[in-house]
C-alpha cells in the first residue's frame, strides 16, 4: 500500500519529538531507578500501541495486525541485545551515569542502519522472489542453533570491529566523562565511552540479521517493517534498564524467541503450500512468549537478584 510522503515525514517528526522530551527530561549525566524505567517503559509501549491504532483507523485492520506482529517480534528478540548490552558494559566498565547517552546515541545508529537493511531486504524480495526462502532457512537455522544452546559467546577482547578501531584510530586509556572525544595533548582522540557506542551498534545491526527477516515473514511492506521496527527501539532503551538486572530470570525465554525464530521461517518456506494468516500468527507468538515468561518466572522464584550491573 502506497503511503504518502507527508505520513512519513508526521513519523519521523513524532519520533524526534518523542526523544527530544525524553532527553531533556534529564540533563547531565544520570542514573535511571528502577521506577523511572518501568515508567518510561510504559510511555514507549503506549505511545507504539497509540500509532498501532492509527494504523488501524488509517490502512484497515490486517495492516495493525502486521504493525503490532512486528512490533512484538521485535521488542521480544530485544531481551537478547539486552543481555549483550549488560556484558558491553560490564567489559567496559561504564559508569551507571554514562549508560542512557550510550543507548541514546545508540539508537540514533540503530534507525540509520536499521532503514537500509529493511529497504534492501524489501527491494531483493520485490525483485528476487526466492529471498524469502533463504530468510526463511536462515532464521530455522538459527531458532535451531538457539533451541541446542549453541549460540556464540561474546569475545569482546578480540571483537575485529573493536580492534580495528584501536588499531586505525587513537583512544584514551580513562574516561572523560560523558564525552566521546576528548582533546589529549593537543590530540583530539576517542574515549572508551565512543568504543562502547560503536560495538553496541555493531551489535544492533547483528541482531536486526534475524530479527527484519523475521518481519518479513509477516509482511514486505516497507513502511509497517520500518516503523514497527523503530517503536521497539525506541522502547528498548527503557527496556534495558528495566530488566538489566532480571534479564537471567528469563531461563526459558530463549527456548521461546528460539521457536518463533523457527515459526516464522517455516512460514516464510512453505508460503506458497500453506496460508497462515496474521492473526494466527499473531496468537502464536504471543502464547509462545507468554508460556516461557511465566515458566521462568516461577522457576526461578526465589532465587536472588543477579548483580551484573
Amino acid at each position: 500500500m502506497s503511503v504518502s510522503i507527508w505520513f512519513w515525514v508526521a513519523f519521523h517528526l513524532g519520533v524526534f519529538a518523542a526523544l527530544a522530551v525524553d532527553l531533556l527530561s534529564f540533563r547531565g549525566p544520570h542514573t535511571i531507578s528502577l521506577r523511572s524505567a518501568i515508567w518510561r517503559s510504559l510511555i514507549w509501549v503506549a505511545l507504539s500501541l497509540a500509532f498501532n491504532a492509527v494504523v488501524w483507523f488509517w490502512q484497515g485492520a490486517d495492516q495493525a495486525i502486521d504493525f503490532f506482529t512486528g512490533y512484538l517480534i521485535e521488542y521480544s528478540l530485544s531481551v537478547d541485545n539486552i543481555f549483550v548490552f549488560v556484558l558491553i558494559f560490564a567489559y567496559f566498565r561504564v559508569p551507571p551515569q554514562y549508560e542512557h547517552r550510550v543507548l541514546v546515541w545508540g539508537i540514533v545508529g540503530a534507525l540509520v542502519m536499521r532503514a537500509i537493511m529493511i529497504w534492501l531486504g524489501v527491494a531483493l524480495v520485490a525483485k528476487f522472489h526466492f529471498v524469502l526462502y533463504i530468510f526463511g532457512a536462515f532464521l530455522v537455522f538459527t531458532g535451531l542453533r538457539m533451541l541446542a544452546g549453541r549460540s556464540e559467546e561474546l569475545d569482546l577482547e578480540n571483537n575485529p570491529i573493536l580492534r580495528l578501531t584501536r588499531r586505525l584510530l587513537p583512544v584514551t586509556n580513562d574516561y572523560h566523562g560523558p564525552k566521546f572525544f576528548a582533546l589529549v595533548g593537543g590530540r583530539r582522540m576517542l574515549t572508551p565511552l565512543a568504543l562502547v557506542l560503536i560495538v553496541i551498534d555493531v551489535m544492533d545491526l547483528v541482531f536486526a540479521v534475524d530479527s527484519i527477516p523475521a518481519v518479513l515473514a509477516i509482511t514486505q511492506d516497507t513502511f509497517i517493517i520500518y516503523t514497527s521496527n523503530v517503536c521497539a527501539i525506541l522502547g528498548l532503551r527503557s527496556l534495558y534498564f528495566l530488566l538489566a538486572n532480571l534479564v537471567t530470570r528469563f531461563v526459558y525465554l530463549r527456548i521461546g524467541l528460539a521457536i518463533i525464530l523457527c515459526f516464522v521461517g517455516t512460514k516464510m518456506i512453505t508460503s506458497n503450500l500453506v496460508h497462515i494468516p496474521n492473526w494466527l500468527s499473531l496468537t502464536v507468538i504471543l502464547a509462545v512468549l507468554m508460556i516461557t515468561i511465566l515458566i521462568s518466572v516461577l522457576a526461578t522464584r526465589g532465587q536472588p537478584k543477579a548483580a551484573t550491573r
